[in-house]
């Protein structure tokens, strides 16, 4: 479910950018170039956190 829910949120606002952007520039909304955009978003939102460590920072 947290997956469905990341995706969803970021499928949404990742939209949104897009249209606003577009809306902008003055070229026309593309759907599609938002999709592939937000699919990498999720991607990117739920990796990052598996490569970061989770370890405690040692004084040197």
């Amino acid at each position: 479910m947290r997956y469905f829910w990341t995706f969803f949120w970021a499928f949404l606002l990742v939209q949104m950018l897009t249209y606003v952007a577009s809306s902008m520039v003055g070229v026309a909304f593309d759907f599609k170039l938002g999709s592939i955009l937000a699919v990498g978003a999720t991607i990117l939102i739920l990796v990052v956190p598996a490569i970061l460590p989770n370890d405690p920072i040692e004084k040197h």
